[in-house]
């Protein structure tokens, strides 16, 4: 990790202290490339012995004195009685033909390593495979000293549980694995007023993981077989995916999990939720937690005063959208209710007390939800008289419309637990939302802003588009609930909508809304650890 060290502190700390990490292409054709000397084969002879030649590939070398260990690719007989350490790298030099500094400060690590051993070493050699030459590195006192020191310095900013600011204007970020979970000129222009604001370039590395997979099928059995996710129904195969283009799985009511499925799922970061028949968000199983701990310990100190302060601008943003959304698709004279959406969004960043913030949300949400049948079309297969009667309902929902809404919260819901509890937050402990038993609290925070944005637009785009019709609902005991086809319209419709590109209201770039609400969980993150001052909500214009 010396490496990262010197190439931005930044990285170094992410990587290294809080254990975060993403693949890219670079990343993986490093990989591949590595292939050849990844295999151990050779030993490192007794420092008696003369090396006649030898060759030691993918070596293990430490120092618990100085707080270091390596890998090293490939070491070879020096032919003077020295030994040369030789990194494999897939890039190439720099214009000068030298070895870039970090890629010379990981070889001069394993030069030492070597001499604590009691090896002679007076040089190290790197190959780059893309002009496929050796370039050499001089290993002296001097060279020794500088690795010294910035071990050193790098145990200082590893001690820190704050990690360095982000590089400013660096070219270094746009090739950076990092970059998507860093977020250097995202931080920055948060920082910035927001008339003062320039467009950021995309500098966000590409979402590479896959997309949920959701089975819905009774009395299937998901496993894993050849690195495929595989789902069986009574022995017959259904369904087959890589695990590469898997995120999660959702199994609803009665699907069976193999263990050996879990155990392969598990150890690729890919969580398993369950909901019951009805949707409902029961549970979920993931790997170890996030490592992040710092994060948590921020999270868990925050003062009532932050917490409140977050809070206001999350409902403040929700209310803000809720307005947006009726502006843009009510279609019957509104009246005052705009006006006092407005009101009450400015009302919620004055609030308080969170149960004076609570009682503004509750108002504001009366207000929306009984304007919400005026953005429904004339052309819905789906009668909503219901709701303007019973209003919004839950548990059960008695209503098409109520149950199409839970069932949509419970999505946004579902990824915000997963997306948050991925960064390194306990998604239990919440801002707004206060503690409750098996009560994800700060996904449901999160989710405040996002409701209007994703959910209650997928609601929408379903009754309006004629996506879903009466038989695809079920009244039973004074509650309705979504048929196996109406919850498959309605999960192609949710995916569709977290793929749907929109220009970011405060950075200018496109931006998926599955990678905003990324986003906007690492936003928060930022504001725990004291990398940003206050708490930004995604607003619409």
């Amino acid at each position: 990790m010396l490496n990262e060290f010197v190439y931005c502190p930044r990285l170094f700390h992410l990587e290294w202290v809080q254990q975060q990490f993403a693949t890219s292409d670079d990343v993986e054709e490093g990989l591949y490339l590595h292939r050849v000397v990844d295999r151990e084969t050779g030993d490192l002879p007794d420092k008696s012995e003369a090396w006649d030649g030898r060759v030691a590939r993918s070596v293990s070398l430490s120092s618990p004195r100085l707080g270091l260990a390596t890998r090293l690719d490939l070491v070879e007989d020096g032919g003077d009685g020295t030994v040369v350490p030789v990194d494999y790298k897939k890039g190439h030099p720099n214009r000068d033909g030298r070895a870039w500094s970090s890629d010379r400060m990981q070889s001069l690590v394993q030069a030492l390593l070597l001499r604590e051993e009691g090896y002679a070493v007076e040089r190290a050699e790197i190959w780059y495979a893309e002009t496929r030459q050796r370039v050499h590195i001089a290993v002296d006192d001097a060279a020794m000293q500088e690795i010294t020191d910035t071990v050193a310095r790098a145990w200082r900013v590893a001690s820190d549980p704050v990690a360095p600011p982000p590089l400013r204007d660096s070219p270094k970020c746009a090739r950076c694995s990092l970059v998507g979970i860093c977020l250097p000129d995202e931080l920055e222009a948060l920082k910035t007023p927001p008339r003062q604001r320039r467009p950021l370039k995309r500098l966000m590395a590409p979402v590479l993981e896959g997309r949920p997979v959701y089975v819905t099928l009774q009395g299937a059995t998901v496993g894993v077989r050849s690195d495929r996710l595989e789902v069986r129904s009574s022995g017959e195969l259904q369904a087959s995916y890589r695990l590469i283009d898997v995120s999660q799985v959702c199994v609803f009511g009665n699907v069976t999990v193999s263990a050996q499925g879990v155990r392969a799922l598990l150890s690729r970061d890919i969580p398993v939720l369950w909901f019951s028949y009805g949707g409902w968000f029961s549970g979920m199983a993931e790997g170890l937690p996030g490592k992040n701990v710092d994060l948590r310990i921020a999270q868990f100190r925050a003062s009532e005063e932050q917490q409140l302060e977050i809070a206001r601008r999350m409902i403040s943003g929700k209310i803000r959208n809720s307005r947006t959304m009726l502006r843009r698709n009510a279609r019957a004279e509104l009246g005052r209710v705009g006006d006092q959406l407005k009101e009450l969004a400015i009302q919620a960043r004055q609030a308080d007390s969170p149960q004076q913030l609570l009682g503004i949300e509750g108002t504001a949400a009366r207000l929306y939800f009984a304007s919400f049948p005026a953005m429904v079309g004339k052309g819905s297969r789906v009668d909503v008289s219901d709701f303007q009667e019973n209003g919004r309902t839950r548990r059960p929902p008695k209503d098409p419309l109520n149950a199409l809404l839970s069932f949509c919260y419970t999505l946004l819901v579902k990824d915000l637990t997963v997306t948050l509890s991925g960064i390194g937050f306990d998604p239990y402990y919440g801002m707004f939302h206060r503690p409750r038993f098996g009560r994800p609290a700060l996904a449901l925070d999160l989710a405040e802003e996002f409701r209007p944005l994703i959910a209650e637009s997928v609601v929408l785009q379903v009754l309006n588009n004629g996506e879903v019709g009466p038989r695809d609902f079920r009244s039973r005991a004074g509650g309705c609930m979504l048929e196996t086809s109406g919850r498959k319209a309605v999960l192609r419709a949710y995916e569709r909508r977290l793929d749907q590109e929109i220009t970011h209201p405060q950075f200018g770039y496109k931006a998926s809304y599955r990678r905003v609400m990324d986003i906007q969980a690492r936003v928060l993150g930022a504001v725990m650890l004291g990398e940003l001052d206050e708490y930004t909500a995604m607003v619409t214009r």
